[in-house]
Order: C-alpha cells, then structure tokens, then sequence
C-alpha cells in the first residue's frame, strides 16, 4: 500500500483539545462530594464518558507520532536519532508527571513515582520502538500479543494467598506487583494500588498502538471518504469484540483490560472518523478554534492546570482561628450561592477549564508552541 506526505491534520488537533478540556473538565470538581455522574469514573468495573478521556488521548498520541515520524523520515532523519529524541522526550514527560505530584511539599518519602504523565511517557516510549522497528503487520501482532498476554497474567498467574484471576482492588495480580516495587509511592488515595500502575501499562502500550494504526491509515492515498468509512468500521468492530470479552475479563479503567482497550480504541476510532467527517469534509470549522488552542499545547495545558490546582489548594486563607485551602474558600464565595451543589462543583470545574484554555491561548497568540 503506497503513502504519501501528510499535512498537519486539523481534526486532529481538534480531537487533542477536546480530550484535554475533558480531561481537565474531570480532574478539577469544586466539591469532589457532588460530582455527576458522567464525570466520575466508574468505581471498579464498567464504563463513564471520563473513562474515554485518558485512552483517547494516548490513542492520539499513536497517531500524531505516526504522522511526525513519516514527516521527519521524509527529511532524511535516520530511525536511530528519531528513537534517541523518543527517549529523551519519554524522560523529560515523566520527570514532569514525578514533579506535578512532589510540588509543592516534594516530600519525597511518600512521592508518587506512577501517575498519568508517567503512563504516558513508557507506553509512548514502547510504542514508539514497536512503530520505528516493525511493519503495520508485526504492530497488529503487537497488539494482539500484549492483550492476550495480559489476560493470560491477570487471571492465570496466581497472588499469593488470593489465588489466580481475582480481579478485586485488593486480589488483582497487577496490584501485588504495585505492593512489590511500588509500596509507600502510589496514589495517595488506594495506597495499596496504583490506577495508573507497572503492569496495567503495559496494555496501555496497545492502546497507542491502535492509534499509531490510525496514523498509517492515514497516511495511505486513500481518499479520506474511504479512509473515514474504514474507521467507522474498525471502531465499530473493536467496540463489539470488547463487549464480547467483557463477561471474561471485565471492561475496568483502573486495570486497563484488554476489553478496556478495545472498547475505549472502538471508540477513538469512531470518534476520530466522526471529527475528521465533520471538519474536513463538511467543513463545519467555526467551532473548532478553542480546541485548536488547547490541542496545539495540550502537555502544556495539562501541566499548568496540574500546577495551578496544586497552588489554590496549597495556599492558606485565614478564616478566624481556622486556616482553609484557598480554593475551599473561593468556591464557597463565588460559588455557594448557586443552589445544586452539583451544578455548582460543575460550574467550578467549567471556569478552572476556562482558565486553562487563556493560558493556552497567551501561549497560541505569542506562536509559541512547547513541544518537548
């Protein structure tokens, strides 16, 4: 199948600004007791629109690499310099999601060493060697390989004292090995597991890889109607395998299961298909520049919304003999007079989005574009 050079893909953007407006949108709750429903990920197995947010971004992550690497190729860049810029990148990402978590204690003692950026930074990472190393065939076989693979491990592999594939927040297999290497270093709330922990990467891994799929579907010389359909009908095809698998290994964020996987990379396909129909074949574009904004510095936005909630949360008011966070008392005055307290938790997380977005938009109006 013959390719050829692929131009900056607005849809593309699009997608990346509205995954990290969703992504913010979730983290940032005024009141984290009344939080709607949509915007809470599920308690342990099942699935919520913010259970997309997270793979659908690293599904774009695929994709734009693909696209950047066919690009830099093109330029004559050899795959040894182009794997050398991965692994700095992969380091410099998370050294960064280490420093969201330390700041602004760094407490070092109860750091936690996983977390979202620190996902992101192995699978892109391992990914990246699979997409630099391997044809389109031997990625399929990749992806297929680190699915089955991780069924296999999670429910044959026996806990000690559980027994094999008890998929429970305590019984799991991938959370033994967290309390193995990660003990005294998970997220603060679990403190026995990690949501975002070693073994629940690695089919993290497959998810940029379906994205990374969507790269070279798109660099074929398919016409995009064709390329849009082709979409339409993977994700429609990984969404009912996902459900299909299901009953035998649940769909679950927190573990990242191979139904997870499929369904979440069903659905970024379709999602994916749907952006590119309405953006660049109708033409409908009015609506996209917020989310260009934030998609053309979506590590960036993601990093100043992190750092900007650790400080309003940080900094100390004096109310009488009480000191309360900053942001429990801004939400109170700016915010408690709204008469649903879940409206107004969401009216919070709406304005914090806000404010990230001017910030990516100082950024956009100067040209300035931080690509690690």
């Amino acid at each position: 199948m013959s390719e050829k050079k692929s131009n900056r893909l607005l849809s593309l953007d699009v997608f990346r600004g509205i995954t990290i407006a969703g992504m913010v949108l979730v983290n940032d709750a005024g009141d984290w007791g009344h939080v709607y429903t949509p915007l809470e990920h599920a308690p342990w197995n099942g699935l919520t629109p913010t259970d997309l947010i997270f793979p659908f971004f690293m599904f774009i992550v695929g994709t734009a690499m693909t696209l950047s690497f066919a690009k830099r190729r093109e330029q004559g860049v050899s795959d040894g310099v182009l794997f050398k810029h991965v692994l700095s990148r992969g380091l410099i990402i998370f050294a960064i999601g280490v420093f969201l978590y330390l700041f602004p204690n760094f407490d070092f003692h109860t750091m936690r060493i996983m977390g979202v950026l620190q996902r992101i930074a192995v699978a892109y990472v391992a990914s990246s060697a699979i997409s630099l190393f391997f044809n389109k065939r031997g990625i399929v076989f990749w992806i297929i390989g680190i699915l089955a693979g991780y069924w296999a491990a999670m429910t044959l592999i026996p806990v000690p004292g559980i027994g094999a594939g008890v998929l429970t927040s305590e019984g799991n297999l991938s959370g033994f090995v967290d309390r193995i290497f990660l003990t005294g270093h998970m997220w603060y709330l679990t403190k026995t597991w990690d949501p975002e922990g070693l073994l629940s990467t690695v089919p993290s891994i497959a998810t940029i890889l379906l994205g990374i799929l969507a790269g070279f579907e798109l660099r074929t010389d398919k016409s995009l109607t064709e390329k849009i359909n082709t979409f339409f009908v993977w994700g429609s095809v990984l969404t009912v395998l996902g459900l299909m698998i299901n009953p035998f290994f649940p769909i679950n964020k927190n573990l990242w299961t191979s139904s997870y996987v499929l369904v979440t990379g069903g659905l970024a396909f379709a999602s994916l298909a749907f952006c590119l129909y309405v953006i660049e074949i109708k033409e409908k574009k009015g609506w996209t520049k917020p989310f260009i904004i934030l998609g053309t510095n979506a590590i960036a936005a993601y990093v100043f919304a992190g750092l900007f909630s650790s400080i309003i949360y940080w900094i100390p008011v004096q109310q009488g003999t009480e000191s309360k966070p900053f942001q429990e008392v801004f939400y109170k005055i700016a915010f408690g007079w709204i008469p649903d307290p879940y409206m107004a938790s969401a009216a919070f997380a709406i304005v914090f989005v806000l404010i990230t977005w001017l910030f990516a938009w100082a950024l956009y109006r100067k040209k300035i574009f931080i690509k690690i």
